[in-house]
């Protein structure tokens, strides 16, 4: 069977090599760090441990088709999933407060009735009934299939705000269509802690409700039909699972191997050059980088734009946000009541959504607070003894800009407003606070956020066939985009087209 070179040993490509190797293909992965996950980081001190990339996990369905396709033993047998139940409490601006279940439509319009308001639930399961309509129409291609061809037919909203006939029901009629995730919220929802609720959803996947698609509504549909799972010790320990599944399947990796070049050989992708001056050669390469790199290894020339894929997009199309993580050691016990998230919304959504995406009239105060979700696992793992607690703080900040997160001064201001935010959720937070770690921005840059279609393509990714013959792109500067689930998906969909061939389809 063919050799194969991987580039990175993110969840993406780890999920691409295993699918690969057990195909028959020999399989080598090459990374320049010195460890395998990706964004799926964790850090550790003083018997406390705390993920630094994703915390919950959605679409477990996704991750259960790899280990299943893998190996005898199915993902519960590797790791211990349980859904967190509630799934999430958001406290609004106005002080009120939603605690909202897992997977549960009905328990939601519930919740939303008694705190929001008589109405709320029924406002909110309405949209809900609408996202499914966009989740149907899109999750073949935007989740199961390489981008198809004919991508531009993406282009088009599938959120039916106006009934058409055509593709995706919206095509062949006329009209005005709904063009923004925000106008849905001011139309359908009205409630500005509703509008809050649902631009949260974009804004974890660093996307600008004010831009994003109504298509974006598919994002809470999925959250809330097929639940938030947490991974027991933390989601780093899926990443270990998926690496020792990589292992048993006879993947090599190679750490501390920065890939400088795509060797090419006859018009086609042929091996990798690594820094050191060694060429490994290969039948097929898979990329799992961005595709701003990208071009970079193959000698300048861009591997997009011969016409069956989506051009890489423009940097101003990938103005998404980037994560700033403050990482909390905590002396006293985690109440037994306590919410494993909480989102803390900001109390100036405006100013919030300029400052991160850059628009505002003057530069905003990057410590000024935005929103903040809260993560209290109750998992023992992540604390040294029951007389401690590990909390982890995330909030969508601005990459770009006046920004400048490297500099301590800046990054303890801001580290500081989400602490005074977070007490929200954890009350006398900062008396209870041993130490803290705070993670840049800076060091991770620009989050990928899943393809979403609709805005004339711009919020969907470069394809994962390229015009180089033999070169894959994965993972989630690719299709069909970022987070884990959207991750497993494209390793799934690359290693497909090199098994089965270009003209491949995706699964039935």
């Amino acid at each position: 069977m063919a050799g194969i070179a991987v580039i990175g040993a993110g969840m993406g490509a780890m999920a691409a090599a295993a699918r690969l190797a057990v195909a028959g293909h020999r399989v080598a992965v090459f990374e320049r760090g010195a460890t395998y996950g990706g964004a799926v980081g964790r850090f550790e001190r003083d018997g406390f441990a705390f993920d630094t990339g994703p915390g919950l996990l959605h679409l477990p369905a996704v991750h259960r088709d790899l280990f299943l396709k893998t190996g005898r033993e199915p993902l519960e047998s590797c790791v211990e999933l349980t859904q967190v139940d509630p799934a999430s409490r958001h406290v609004f601006a106005d002080g009120t407060a939603a605690t909202l279940p897992n997977a549960s439509r009905a328990g939601v319009l519930a919740a939303l009735d008694e705190t929001l308001g008589a109405g709320s639930g029924e406002r909110w399961s309405d949209l809900m009934v609408r996202a499914r309509e966009a989740w149907d129409a899109t999750r073949r291609p935007l989740l199961e299939e390489p981008l198809w061809a004919n991508w531009h037919v993406l282009g088009r909203d599938p959120y039916p705000a106006v009934r058409r006939r055509g593709l995706f029901g919206l095509g062949g009629g006329k009209g005005p269509t709904t063009a923004t995730l925000a106008e849905v919220a001011r139309r359908e929802l009205a409630d500005p802690r509703l509008i809050a609720l649902l631009e949260s959803h974009a804004l974890a996947y660093g996307f600008d409700p004010r831009t994003a698609p109504a298509s974006a509504t598919v994002l809470p549909y999925m959250e809330q039909t097929f639940g938030s799972w947490y991974v027991a010790g933390g989601m780093r320990a899926l990443a270990d699972a998926l690496y020792a599944r990589c292992r048993a399947r006879k993947v090599e990796f190679a750490f501390d191997a920065e890939v400088t070049r795509i060797v090419e050989k006859d018009g086609r992708a042929a091996g990798v050059e690594l820094a050191d001056g060694r060429v490994a050669e290969a039948e097929f390469v898979v990329a799992g980088v961005d595709p701003v790199r990208l071009p970079g290894l193959c000698a300048g020339r861009a591997p997009w734009g011969d016409g069956d894929v989506r051009p890489a997009p423009e940097p101003g199309d990938r103005g998404v946000g980037a994560r700033l993580t403050v990482c909390l050691a905590l002396r006293g016990a985690r109440p037994a009541d306590a919410v494993h998230r909480t989102v803390v919304h900001a109390a100036d959504r405006a100013a919030e959504l300029a400052g991160v995406f850059g628009d505002g009239p003057a530069p905003r105060d990057p410590c000024a607070r935005p929103t903040v979700t809260v993560l209290r696992p109750d998992d023992p793992a992540t604390r040294p003894d029951d007389a401690h607690e590990a909390v982890t703080l995330t909030a969508t900040v601005a990459p770009h800009g006046p920004v400048d997160w490297r500099d301590p001064a800046v990054l303890e201001r801001a580290a500081d407003e989400l602490v005074a935010s977070a007490e929200a959720a954890v009350p006398g937070l900062r008396e209870r606070v041993l130490w803290r770690e705070v993670r840049s921005p800076a060091d991770g840059g620009p989050v990928p956020g899943p393809a979403l279609a609709g805005r004339e393509g711009r919020f969907l990714r470069p394809g994962n066939r390229t015009r180089i013959p033999g070169l894959y792109a994965v993972g989630g500067w690719s299709h069909p985009g970022g987070g884990l689930a959207h991750a497993g998906m494209s390793g799934a969909i690359v290693a497909g087209l090199i098994v089965n061939g270009d003209d491949w389809r995706g699964s039935e």
